[in-house]
């Protein structure tokens, strides 16, 4: 997949390709088609936040399609 990283406060983002992520329990994959980045995210680009968690791709506000349901379960705890 094709995102821009944040790899140090105050720097520019940077265009990487990552590998897809792979769904775990109770998640699903989104082909993602617009997002939006909140204002928190902008402090951390910006390095008004200290210590954050970094590479970070900014942005969690988002609109897509699901492309991968989450696994189904192979045990059932009922």
């Amino acid at each position: 997949m094709r995102a821009q990283v944040l790899t140090a406060a105050g720097t520019l983002l940077a265009a990487v390709d990552l590998p897809t992520p792979r769904p775990g329990p109770g998640q699903v994959l989104i082909a993602v088609k617009a997002c939006a980045v909140c204002r928190t995210d902008l402090h951390v680009v910006d390095g008004e936040l200290p210590h954050p968690k970094l590479p970070l791709v900014p942005g969690h506000e988002i609109v897509g399609t699901v492309v991968e349901p989450a696994p189904r379960p192979t045990v059932c705890d009922r």
